[in-house]
């Protein structure tokens, strides 16, 4: 158990106000950072790609009824609600594992997150000193349990489907058993 999921009030594709916690609780859940037009293919792009299959996989093995994505945008100016929708509209096949797709109404809501989670941010600059588009950040992967308790953080070097997959077929098999003690 590495630490609890801090909570925080977010916004979906619909501009509905979600919180966190209500999303990292109940079931299994993998949660990741990310902006929708980042170009980094062993970044953003390379997450969503094994995050989508991992849920081709756990659909296939029919563990998507207990397991929920979440992904949260780096940018809240550009990662509008709508900007979100257009993003996860292709992945709302009925497979039944659910994706949310979230940002926060600014940077100064979203900066208390980033930290509690420890992702560090830094968006590029142009040669007169002037923000860009580029957003650098560690990519990272948050499995979480039923219970809003990170289990386990995956960077690059350990983002593997198949070491994933396990971890987190392992923690819906604790779910299944039931109650440990010390828990």
């Amino acid at each position: 158990r590495i630490q609890r999921v801090p909570d925080a009030l977010l916004r979906d594709g619909r501009d509905r106000q979600r919180r966190l916690g209500s999303l990292t609780r109940g079931k299994v859940t993998l949660l990741t950072f990310f902006y929708t037009y980042c170009v980094d293919e062993w970044g953003c792009p390379f997450a969503y790609r094994t995050m989508v299959g991992l849920r081709d996989e756990l659909t296939r093995r029919g563990h998507a009824g207990g397991v929920r994505f979440v992904s949260i945008s780096f940018d809240p100016t550009h990662d509008t609600p709508e900007a979100l929708r257009r993003h996860g509209g292709g992945l709302k096949a009925d497979t039944g594992l659910n994706w949310e797709f979230l940002t926060a109404r600014n940077m100064a809501e979203l900066v208390p997150l980033l930290e509690d989670f420890g992702q560090d941010v830094r968006v590029e600059k142009d040669a007169s000193g002037r923000p860009t588009r580029t957003i650098n950040h560690m990519l990272k992967l948050f499995l979480i349990d039923r219970d809003g308790v990170v289990r386990e953080i995956y960077a690059l070097d350990y983002l593997h489907p198949a070491m994933m997959l396990n971890d987190i077929e392992t923690l819906l098999m604790e779910e299944r058993a039931g109650p440990v003690a010390g828990r």
